[in-house]
């Protein structure tokens, strides 16, 4: 199986696996910012690995608790919904991509900080001289 169709079914069952959580599942613990950042499939269209990415780190848990116990009615729909030969089995993982993300751009911005200052506090300096 060449890999531009396993991208293209990945891209597909993260679509649709995105699509029924938001709009099939009446779980109370899935709410929230959340998003299904990307999808695995594996070449034999046995597994798909489901990242998760979530900006609530309160709900992260929850959230994560609700998709496992919901796993077998989204592979069930999903199969309904896509035409494959096989429904993958679906293992979700949580993303961390956005949270590392925000943590370096806080370090990056807090060493830029005191630079500034200092080159400000230099041209005051020369400012009071001339």
């Amino acid at each position: 199986m060449s890999y531009q169709r396993i991208d293209r079914i990945s891209e597909e069952v993260r679509r649709e696996v995105d699509a029924i959580i938001r709009e099939e599942l009446g779980d109370p613990r899935i709410g929230g910012t959340f998003s299904i950042t990307r999808a695995e499939v594996t070449g034999d269209l046995r597994y798909a690995k489901i990242y998760v990415s979530v900006l609530e780190d309160d709900k992260r848990d929850e959230l994560m608790d609700a998709l496992k116990c919901a796993k077998g009615f989204i592979r069930r729909s999903l199969g309904k919904r896509m035409i494959i030969r096989y429904s993958p089995e679906l293992i979700f993982i949580s993303d961390k991509n956005i949270e590392y993300g925000v943590h370096i751009a806080k370090v990056l911005a807090d060493t830029v900080k005191p630079a500034d200052s200092a080159d400000k506090g230099e041209q005051d300096g020369n400012a009071e001289e001339l």
